[in-house]
């Protein structure tokens, strides 16, 4: 692949609270880049980003932007639905896409980029699964690729926001949320996941009315690991997300968030972040870099689009589990020798 400028040039499609954070993070962060685009179906908002920053072109439409002369990679942010045709887009012009989950909303979308990424006969796509970048997660795989404590036997995941944004559904919480458990369970342990299954308890009277929050989800692997995700959405308190892998010889556990803990008046304790941009800034920071400088060499690397695609069949077989109730397989195609391990 054609090794990218000493300074990338970098449009981000989509200026909302994740858009408008990388836009942040290339200037004030990562090295090796800078903002050259930035695109938003609203003008004014397009418009207002980028009179923040310096040599930066606002669009409506993100295929003007990655026609540009300046514009040599791309981060996908828009929302879910529109992410497909921005992929294809960007097939055309041979560059190089950080895209932000999901890779697509749906399984047989996933799979036509996946397909379209083929007929380039090399990737193009890193998809934005961030945990992958977090310190503890980085420390967690780091201790099972040892082999010190074993072949994993369980994986115990909570995952807890402090309220579910307005308009969100029952099924937002797999298509959303779990999702990233559906990424780190593969990740982790090496397996993909073959089935399904959706238990939910009396819902919390904290839920708007008509969620199902919270929900208890369960993975079977083809690895014969069993990953449980308690996904509490509307817990109250703020944003909380753990991990504990159980093997044949011992156990490791991360997000604790006891990095500080306070003993003043009487009462000893410390805080919880309140939302995820907080919670993962540094893996957000990482992943950025890596994708900087990883596109600098002409390389690719990171959660792949069959990651992506893998995730999206998986959140299918959760989603018909929690309306139809269950045990529901993944249903996946067979793997491309272009993602081989």
């Amino acid at each position: 692949m054609t090794q990218r400028p000493e300074t990338l040039g970098v449009a981000v499609i989509g200026t909302g609270k994740m858009g408008a954070d990388h836009v942040r993070r290339i200037q004030e962060v990562t090295s090796g880049a800078r903002v050259a685009a930035v695109v938003d179906v609203d003008a004014e908002r397009a418009k207002s980003v980028a009179a923040r920053v310096d040599g930066c072109t606002a669009y409506t439409d993100p295929a003007a932007a990655m026609a540009a002369a300046d514009v040599d990679a791309v981060i996908v942010a828009s929302p879910g639905p529109a992410h497909e045709a921005a992929l294809l887009t960007a097939f055309e012009h041979d560059l190089p896409v950080l895209c932000e989950k999901p890779l697509t909303p749906d399984a047989a979308s996933a799979l036509r980029v996946l397909e379209a990424e083929q007929r380039l006969g090399h990737r193009r796509v890193q998809v934005g699964f961030m945990r992958r970048y977090d310190a503890e997660y980085m420390k967690l795989k780091a201790v099972l690729e040892t082999g010190q404590l074993g072949s994993p036997l369980m994986l115990h995941n909570r995952h807890r926001n402090a309220a579910s944004p307005p308009g969100w559904t029952s099924e937002m919480l797999i298509n959303d949320s779990v999702t990233h458990e559906m990424d780190v369970t593969r990740w982790l342990l090496g397996h993909e996941i073959t089935a399904v299954t959706v238990l939910t308890p009396t819902p919390s009277a904290n839920a708007p009315d008509g969620i199902r929050d919270p929900q208890f989800v369960l993975f079977e692997t083809d690895g014969g690991a069993i990953v449980d995700v308690e996904i509490f959405v509307n817990c109250g308190f703020g944003y909380q997300v753990q991990a504990e892998i159980v093997c044949e010889r011992g156990t490791a556990r991360v997000g604790d968030g006891h990095a500080m803990v306070t003993n003043a008046a009487g009462r000893w304790g410390g805080t919880i972040a309140q939302d995820f941009v907080e919670r993962f800034v540094d893996a957000y920071d990482r992943e950025v870099q890596a994708w900087v400088d990883a596109t600098r060499r002409g390389e690719v690397v990171g959660p792949s689009a069959w990651d992506g695609y893998a995730v999206a069949a998986v959140c299918e077989a959760g989603v018909r589990s929690l309306r139809d109730g269950g045990r529901v397989a993944v249903e996946l195609v067979g793997r491309p020798a272009l993602y081989a391990v």
